[in-house]
């Protein structure tokens, strides 16, 4: 069955944030950047709608969805992946409102771990947020946004680059040809593994995926 991919619109953030907050429930970043579990579904949904998707992440990366909102993915082009000084500044309040603040030197001191393990060359994309909700999962609505993008990456030949939190995501992105380049464990927290693809040759082939020109 087809699945057709789109750019996200500004009107789908709010729908896009609550699906993400349901995606990334279970998930070991999240549930350590909120130990709260009372909480922590309000402040998912808040990060997700005001730094992910309406912040930096959002405006300088490309954002695309599925019909029906089942899944997305933020893909941040070459050279866009690091925030910049007034970015990191801008989101301050919006992260003082949402982070405990017993909490946050160690989640930004985890942030600083990530960036600095992220690799600064050869040029590529990066992808920073894939989630599909879990009453879509195993629909191939998340295989469909990887491929959609990489397809691109294949054609100009550029790498693309990852940070997958959950051992049991590992293999998928494998499949889609992505290796483990390193492990690495947050202060306190979770354990990362580090994946990055390598440009294909196009091949041609089709994979069920529609998508706009």
């Amino acid at each position: 069955m087809a699945v057709t991919v789109r750019r996200a619109a500004p009107a789908d953030r709010d729908a896009l944030a609550a699906m993400l907050t349901r995606a990334f429930d279970d998930d070991p970043v999240t549930t350590w950047f909120f130990p709260d579990a009372e909480r922590r579904a309000a402040r998912a949904e808040a990060f997700f709608r005001r730094v992910v998707l309406a912040g930096p992440y959002g405006r300088a990366g490309d954002v695309y969805t599925t019909d029906g909102l089942g899944s997305a993915a933020i893909w941040l082009p070459p050279g866009r992946w690091r925030l910049s000084v007034p970015d990191q500044l801008r989101l301050l309040p919006a992260i003082l409102r949402i982070v405990p603040v017993r909490s946050l030197p160690s989640r930004l001191a985890g942030f600083n771990q990530i960036e600095a393990r992220h690799p600064h060359d050869p040029p590529h994309w990066y992808l920073s947020t894939l989630g599909t909700d879990p009453d879509q999962q195993g629909h191939g609505l998340g295989s469909a946004l990887l491929a959609d993008q990489l397809r691109r990456c294949d054609a100009d030949a550029l790498p693309a680059y990852l940070e997958s939190s959950k051992a049991r995501n590992v293999p998928f992105y494998e499949r889609h040809g992505f290796v483990v380049r390193e492990i690495v464990e947050l202060p306190d927290g979770p354990r990362l593994w580090l994946m990055w693809r390598d440009p294909h040759e196009p091949d041609g082939a089709g994979d069920g995926v529609t998508a706009p020109g």
